[in-house]
């Protein structure tokens, strides 16, 4: 028996503003960028509203939710520079205020420095902790592929934070 409309938006809506923190800690993993992260978010929303009577039934919701947002973020990437907005640097909104370490704030910058699949790769193996099976699903490539490029983005990280720091740099 099919849901009411109203049902199926309740239960949306009770998903959305459960897991709506965790997806802006992912997006802002993979682009850096807090208002950014909070675009990606909302189309991934929009997206998930879109296909909620799909996304309802999958076995592993958060997974078909983290789907749609890194798929969102790479298309992103994928298009012409003109489709970004590079919005000027403002003081961070009082409700996303975290206490940042200096050590938080290196891996921010290496994660940051990554492109964007490389970046991907590691978000989801080791924040999101799919295996490579399940972030080959997400990425839609090879198992093959998710290791080259988990492999090279941790070499980058690594050679990124094993550099010494200039005097006066911090």
């Amino acid at each position: 028996m099919e849901k009411s409309r109203s049902a199926r938006d309740d239960e949306f809506t009770a998903y959305v503003t459960a897991r709506t923190p965790w997806l802006r800690r992912v997006a802002y993993l993979l682009c850096q960028d807090w208002h950014r992260a909070d675009d990606l978010v909302q189309t991934a929303v929009t997206r998930l509203y879109v296909n909620w009577r799909r996304a309802s039934r999958a076995d592993n919701l958060d997974g078909y939710a983290r789907t749609v947002l890194v798929r969102g973020y790479l298309a992103e990437q994928r298009g012409g520079w003109w489709k970004r907005v590079r919005v000027t640097p403002e003081t961070p909104d009082g409700t996303v205020a975290a206490a940042d370490h200096a050590s938080d704030l290196d891996l921010r910058s290496a994660l940051a420095a990554l492109p964007p699949r490389q970046r991907a790769a590691v978000v989801l193996r080791f924040y999101c902790d799919l295996s490579v099976e399940q972030t080959a699903s997400v990425l839609g490539c090879t198992a093959g592929t998710v290791k080259s490029q988990t492999s090279r983005g941790l070499d980058a990280l690594r050679r990124t934070l094993e550099q010494p720091i200039a005097k006066g740099e911090r």
